[in-house]
């Protein structure tokens, strides 16, 4: 599976100090001494680095003795580059206007257009595996991610759990001094660990990140979350009936997150892992966000196929010597659905689309507040567009994708009869009434 990201990159600070960016160090005589390993100024080979050396002078009395505090550690150059980390859940190639798609992501290009894009990201196709290799920089079984968390076994590289043999970046770069901060989706923690008495290694606050703002599952509402700050479960700060949505929620806290770091912590960069539930089902946004696709997709997936293919060839995404492959026997063409299912299956299609544009949309926050911050020009932004590609969950297009992911048989007709009976009919989707996916 090959997926596109693309990465933004400002200035070209290194990581490690050298000499020259690194404060002086004092010896317990009072001689300067040059930046070294033994006096911890420089980073060790290894994580964690080790205690400073006292450089108090002790002596048979407290008045004989002398109190000095080590130099301020300075392992990173002044300059060392913040990063911020951003990738969406279950987002097609074919999706984004970006990529010859039908969907706006304004945030998306706005990288593209001040950076470098790639059109060839290795994923796993599900999700805790592509987020423990991304986050490790491993094969995915050599981290006991073969496989989501909820079906983990114990079959060696199937655990469903990171081994402490194994860092992350964000604990290789919280060695060093960055401020961390994971936001969103996790997935990477082990259904056996979630107890409020834990264990709690392998919680992002365990594997490297110094605070938590999101879910530990594979999927959640975007209304009615099952929120974790750090290791502990909390409610969402306000109702969906007051206006709160998940996406917006986290953009928030990544942007209080960046605002305190400059408050309290202006010496140490940042690194930010935001990973939303979005584009993952259930597929919940307000109407205003699907109405701006409406009839967008009234021709049929065949003819948006076909020009996504056309658009992409054009701009330069996949070779003009690709060719389209033949729609696959067992896949429903347009032309098969019947006339009293297309309403609710072109709805379906709305309100991803609206979905999609609207976690662009909260993205462009985050990048907002680094303009502000005049931070955007020492800051590297990493914009992994999918963990996976668009999924199937939806199968032949559902009120709630957990009939499938339970194996629970339903009919359209049937879908349909209990969306208008129960929850008022086609507006309905998208709202917290239902956990609509569309056809697969």
């Amino acid at each position: 599976m090959v997926r596109p990201f693309a990465a933004l990159a400002f200035g070209a600070a290194n990581l490690v100090a050298s000499g020259a960016d690194v404060a002086v160090s004092v010896g317990p005589r009072g001689e300067v001494e040059p930046p070294s390993v033994s006096n911890g100024q420089l980073p060790p080979p290894n994580l964690p680095m080790p205690d400073l050396p006292s450089h108090s002078v002790v002596g048979p009395t407290l008045k004989t003795s002398v109190n000095r505090w080590p130099p301020k550690r300075r392992p990173l150059r002044a300059d060392a580059p913040n990063i911020l980390l951003i990738m969406n859940d279950d987002s097609g190639f074919g999706h984004s206007d970006t990529f010859g798609g039908p969907v706006h992501t304004p945030s998306l290009s706005r990288v593209v257009a001040n950076g470098i894009a790639y059109n060839r990201f290795h994923t796993t196709a599900i999700c805790s595996p592509t987020r423990a290799a991304l986050l490790t920089g491993r094969n995915s079984h050599f981290v006991g991610a073969g496989q989501i968390t909820e079906a983990a076994s114990g079959f060696p590289g199937y655990t469903g759990k990171i081994p402490k043999s194994a860092a992350t970046v964000a604990k290789v770069l919280s060695g060093y001094g960055y401020d961390t901060a994971a936001f969103g989706k996790w997935h990477n923690t082990p259904v056996n660990h979630l107890f409020r008495t834990g264990p709690f290694d392998n919680y992002p606050t365990g594997l490297g990140f110094s605070y938590f703002y999101g879910f530990l599952a594979g999927e959640t509402s975007q209304y009615e979350p099952r929120l974790y700050e750090n290791t502990n479960p909390i409610e969402p700060p306000y109702t969906p009936e007051e206006g709160y949505h998940l996406t917006e929620d986290i953009a928030a806290q990544a942007v209080k997150f960046i605002r305190n770091n400059r408050a309290l912590t202006p010496d140490r960069p940042f690194f930010i892992y935001f990973a939303p539930g979005a584009t993952h089902g259930p597929h919940h946004v307000n109407a205003k966000w699907a109405d701006k696709y409406r009839g967008k997709f009234d021709a049929g997936w065949e003819k948006l196929r076909n020009e996504t293919y056309a658009k992409q060839r054009a701009m330069g995404w996949i070779p003009e010597t690709a060719e389209l492959t033949p729609m696959d026997a067992t896949m429903t063409k347009w032309e098969d659905i019947p006339e009293r299912h297309r309403a609710f299956q072109l709805r379906l299609m709305e309100v991803y689309a609206g979905f999609l544009e609207h976690t662009d949309t909260q993205h462009g926050k985050i990048l907002d507040e680094l303009d502000r911050q005049n931070l955007t020009e020492n800051t590297l932004v990493i914009y992994v567009y999918a963990d996976n590609g668009a999924s199937a969950e939806g199968l032949q297009g559902t009120i709630t994708e957990l009939l499938a992911e339970n194996s629970i048989p339903s009919t359209i007709d049937q879908q349909i009869e209990v969306l208008t009976r129960d929850f008022g009919g086609l507006s309905a989707l998208g709202s917290k009434a239902v956990d609509n996916m569309y056809h697969s």
